[in-house]
Protein backbone atom coordinates (compact mmCIF):
# COMPACT_ATOMS: atom_id res chain seq x y z
CA UNK A 1 0.00 0.00 0.00
CA UNK A 2 1.19 3.51 -0.75
CA UNK A 3 1.52 5.09 2.70
CA UNK A 4 2.10 8.68 1.59
CA UNK A 5 -0.90 10.97 1.06
CA UNK A 6 -0.96 11.93 -2.59
CA UNK A 7 -3.98 14.04 -3.50
CA UNK A 8 -5.36 14.82 -0.08
CA UNK A 9 -4.61 17.15 2.82
CA UNK A 10 -1.59 16.48 4.96
CA UNK A 11 -1.61 18.80 7.98
CA UNK A 12 -3.28 17.02 10.87
CA UNK A 13 -4.06 18.09 14.46
CA UNK A 14 -5.24 15.57 17.04
CA UNK A 15 -7.05 17.03 20.05
CA UNK A 16 -7.49 14.40 22.73
CA UNK A 17 -6.66 13.48 26.28
CA UNK A 18 -4.29 10.54 26.66
CA UNK A 19 -0.65 11.66 26.16
CA UNK A 20 0.55 8.23 25.06
CA UNK A 21 -2.24 7.77 22.49
CA UNK A 22 -1.73 11.29 21.14
CA UNK A 23 2.02 10.85 20.74
CA UNK A 24 1.68 7.40 19.16
CA UNK A 25 -0.97 8.61 16.69
CA UNK A 26 1.12 11.59 15.63
CA UNK A 27 4.16 9.34 15.19
CA UNK A 28 2.24 6.92 12.96
CA UNK A 29 0.91 9.73 10.80
CA UNK A 30 4.33 11.36 10.45
CA UNK A 31 5.79 8.03 9.38
CA UNK A 32 3.15 7.94 6.64
CA UNK A 33 4.15 11.36 5.30
CA UNK A 34 1.73 13.65 7.12
CA UNK A 35 2.59 16.71 9.18
CA UNK A 36 0.88 15.83 12.45
CA UNK A 37 0.62 17.55 15.81
CA UNK A 38 -1.27 16.65 18.97
CA UNK A 39 -2.46 18.42 22.09
CA UNK A 40 -4.52 17.84 25.23
CA UNK A 41 -4.64 21.53 26.11
CA UNK A 42 -8.18 22.18 24.90
CA UNK A 43 -8.29 25.86 25.86
CA UNK A 44 -5.08 26.66 23.98
CA UNK A 45 -5.79 25.04 20.63
CA UNK A 46 -6.71 28.25 18.84
CA UNK A 47 -3.71 30.10 20.26
CA UNK A 48 -1.11 27.40 19.64
CA UNK A 49 -2.03 26.35 16.10
CA UNK A 50 -2.66 28.15 12.83
CA UNK A 51 -6.05 26.93 11.70
CA UNK A 52 -5.65 28.48 8.25
CA UNK A 53 -3.01 25.85 7.44
CA UNK A 54 -4.90 22.91 8.94
CA UNK A 55 -6.51 20.19 6.84
CA UNK A 56 -7.87 17.69 9.37
CA UNK A 57 -8.82 18.14 13.02
CA UNK A 58 -9.35 14.92 14.98
CA UNK A 59 -11.26 14.85 18.27
CA UNK A 60 -10.58 12.17 20.86
CA UNK A 61 -13.50 10.45 22.54
CA UNK A 62 -12.91 12.10 25.92
CA UNK A 63 -13.08 15.67 24.61
CA UNK A 64 -16.19 17.28 26.19
CA UNK A 65 -19.08 17.98 23.83
CA UNK A 66 -19.10 21.72 24.48
CA UNK A 67 -15.37 21.93 23.76
CA UNK A 68 -15.81 20.11 20.45
CA UNK A 69 -18.73 22.31 19.51
CA UNK A 70 -16.80 25.51 20.29
CA UNK A 71 -13.69 24.39 18.41
CA UNK A 72 -15.72 23.27 15.40
CA UNK A 73 -17.36 26.68 15.21
CA UNK A 74 -14.19 28.69 15.70
CA UNK A 75 -12.00 26.58 13.43
CA UNK A 76 -14.63 26.65 10.68
CA UNK A 77 -14.67 30.46 10.82
CA UNK A 78 -10.93 30.55 10.25
CA UNK A 79 -10.80 27.72 7.72
CA UNK A 80 -14.05 26.38 6.21
CA UNK A 81 -12.12 23.66 4.38
CA UNK A 82 -11.06 21.78 7.52
CA UNK A 83 -12.31 18.19 7.78
CA UNK A 84 -13.38 17.13 11.28
CA UNK A 85 -12.95 13.53 12.38
CA UNK A 86 -14.40 11.98 15.53
CA UNK A 87 -11.99 9.37 16.84
CA UNK A 88 -13.72 6.05 17.42
CA UNK A 89 -11.51 4.95 20.32
CA UNK A 90 -8.24 5.68 22.07
CA UNK A 91 -6.24 3.41 19.76
CA UNK A 92 -3.44 5.12 17.87
CA UNK A 93 -3.48 2.86 14.81
CA UNK A 94 -7.23 3.22 14.52
CA UNK A 95 -7.16 7.02 14.68
CA UNK A 96 -4.39 7.14 12.10
CA UNK A 97 -6.44 4.89 9.82
CA UNK A 98 -9.42 7.23 10.20
CA UNK A 99 -7.22 10.08 9.00
CA UNK A 100 -6.08 8.03 6.02
CA UNK A 101 -9.70 7.21 5.21
CA UNK A 102 -10.60 10.90 4.80
CA UNK A 103 -7.45 12.10 3.06
CA UNK A 104 -7.09 9.79 0.09
CA UNK A 105 -8.77 10.79 -3.15
CA UNK A 106 -12.08 8.99 -3.69
CA UNK A 107 -11.20 8.79 -7.38
CA UNK A 108 -8.87 5.94 -6.48
CA UNK A 109 -11.77 3.90 -5.14
CA UNK A 110 -11.91 0.84 -7.33
CA UNK A 111 -13.25 -1.49 -4.64
CA UNK A 112 -16.43 -2.18 -2.75
CA UNK A 113 -15.67 -2.80 0.94
CA UNK A 114 -18.27 -3.77 3.53
CA UNK A 115 -18.43 -5.44 6.92
CA UNK A 116 -20.89 -8.30 7.42
CA UNK A 117 -21.99 -8.05 11.05
CA UNK A 118 -23.62 -11.48 11.17
CA UNK A 119 -20.71 -13.33 9.58
CA UNK A 120 -18.10 -11.08 11.22
CA UNK A 121 -16.24 -10.83 7.97
CA UNK A 122 -14.92 -8.22 5.58
CA UNK A 123 -16.39 -8.48 2.09
CA UNK A 124 -14.47 -7.01 -0.81
CA UNK A 125 -15.40 -6.61 -4.44
CA UNK A 126 -12.29 -5.69 -6.43
CA UNK A 127 -12.51 -4.29 -9.94
CA UNK A 128 -8.87 -5.13 -10.53
CA UNK A 129 -6.04 -6.93 -8.69
CA UNK A 130 -4.94 -5.09 -5.55
CA UNK A 131 -2.87 -5.41 -2.41
CA UNK A 132 -5.18 -5.81 0.59
CA UNK A 133 -4.41 -5.41 4.27
CA UNK A 134 -6.94 -6.12 7.01
CA UNK A 135 -6.17 -5.31 10.62
CA UNK A 136 -8.28 -5.78 13.76
CA UNK A 137 -7.76 -3.50 16.76
CA UNK A 138 -9.39 -3.52 20.19
CA UNK A 139 -9.12 -2.22 23.73
CA UNK A 140 -7.76 -4.45 26.47
CA UNK A 141 -7.99 -1.82 29.22
CA UNK A 142 -10.06 1.33 29.57
CA UNK A 143 -8.37 2.73 32.69
CA UNK A 144 -7.98 6.49 32.24
CA UNK A 145 -5.93 8.40 31.38
CA UNK A 146 -3.95 5.76 29.47
CA UNK A 147 -6.18 3.13 27.81
CA UNK A 148 -4.43 0.09 26.38
CA UNK A 149 -5.09 -1.77 23.18
CA UNK A 150 -3.80 -4.51 20.93
CA UNK A 151 -4.14 -5.50 17.29
CA UNK A 152 -3.57 -8.33 14.84
CA UNK A 153 -2.90 -8.41 11.13
CA UNK A 154 -5.77 -10.50 9.75
CA UNK A 155 -4.70 -10.47 6.12
CA UNK A 156 -1.87 -8.97 4.10
CA UNK A 157 -1.49 -9.99 0.49
CA UNK A 158 -2.43 -9.60 -3.15
CA UNK A 159 -5.93 -10.49 -4.35
CA UNK A 160 -7.28 -10.89 -7.86
CA UNK A 161 -10.28 -9.00 -9.17
CA UNK A 162 -13.59 -10.37 -7.92
CA UNK A 163 -15.42 -11.03 -4.66
CA UNK A 164 -13.52 -11.99 -1.51
CA UNK A 165 -14.52 -12.76 2.07
CA UNK A 166 -12.02 -12.28 4.89
CA UNK A 167 -13.37 -13.49 8.26
CA UNK A 168 -12.24 -11.95 11.53
CA UNK A 169 -10.69 -14.43 13.99
CA UNK A 170 -12.60 -15.41 17.12
CA UNK A 171 -10.08 -13.67 19.34
CA UNK A 172 -11.40 -10.29 18.20
CA UNK A 173 -13.86 -9.36 20.98
CA UNK A 174 -17.45 -8.30 20.50
CA UNK A 175 -17.01 -4.92 22.18
CA UNK A 176 -14.59 -2.00 21.78
CA UNK A 177 -13.21 -3.57 18.61
CA UNK A 178 -12.58 -2.26 15.12
CA UNK A 179 -11.24 -3.29 11.72
CA UNK A 180 -9.33 -1.40 9.07
CA UNK A 181 -9.16 -2.41 5.43
CA UNK A 182 -6.59 -1.00 3.03
CA UNK A 183 -6.96 -1.70 -0.69
CA UNK A 184 -3.91 -0.13 -2.31
CA UNK A 185 -4.37 3.59 -1.49
CA UNK A 186 -7.92 3.24 -0.23
CA UNK A 187 -8.57 2.94 3.52
CA UNK A 188 -11.82 2.03 5.25
CA UNK A 189 -12.55 1.75 8.98
CA UNK A 190 -15.34 -0.32 10.58
CA UNK A 191 -16.70 -0.74 14.09
CA UNK A 192 -16.88 -4.43 14.99
CA UNK A 193 -17.96 -4.08 18.62
CA UNK A 194 -19.24 -0.83 20.13
CA UNK A 195 -17.72 0.78 23.20
CA UNK A 196 -19.27 -0.44 26.49
CA UNK A 197 -21.57 1.91 28.39
CA UNK A 198 -19.11 2.05 31.27
CA UNK A 199 -16.64 3.77 28.96
CA UNK A 200 -19.03 6.14 27.20
CA UNK A 201 -20.27 7.26 30.61
CA UNK A 202 -16.72 8.45 31.42
CA UNK A 203 -16.93 11.19 28.80
CA UNK A 204 -17.06 14.61 30.52
CA UNK A 205 -20.31 16.42 29.91
CA UNK A 206 -18.59 19.82 29.78
CA UNK A 207 -15.20 21.49 30.09
CA UNK A 208 -15.96 22.07 33.77
CA UNK A 209 -16.64 18.36 34.38
CA UNK A 210 -13.64 16.97 36.29
CA UNK A 211 -14.69 13.32 36.53
CA UNK A 212 -11.48 12.12 34.85
CA UNK A 213 -8.01 12.20 36.46
CA UNK A 214 -5.52 14.86 35.44
CA UNK A 215 -3.07 14.09 32.65
CA UNK A 216 0.39 15.34 31.75
CA UNK A 217 0.24 18.38 29.51
CA UNK A 218 1.08 17.75 25.88
CA UNK A 219 1.44 20.18 23.01
CA UNK A 220 3.56 19.38 19.97
CA UNK A 221 4.54 22.00 17.43
CA UNK A 222 5.24 21.76 13.71
CA UNK A 223 5.36 17.99 13.69
CA UNK A 224 7.84 17.77 16.56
Amino acid sequence: MNTTPTNGPDRILIVGRSPSVLVATADILRAKGYTADATNQFDQVLDNYDMTELDVLVFGGMVPADTKRYLREEVSKRNPEVTFVQGLAGIAGLIAAQVEAVTFDEATDGAGITYDVVQRSMQLTLKEPAHVTVEALWHISFTPPEPKSTSIRVFDGDLEAGFHVIPLPEQVPSEASFATVAVDNLMRVFTVGTMPNAVTQMVPTSAADKRLPDVSKLTTSDGQ
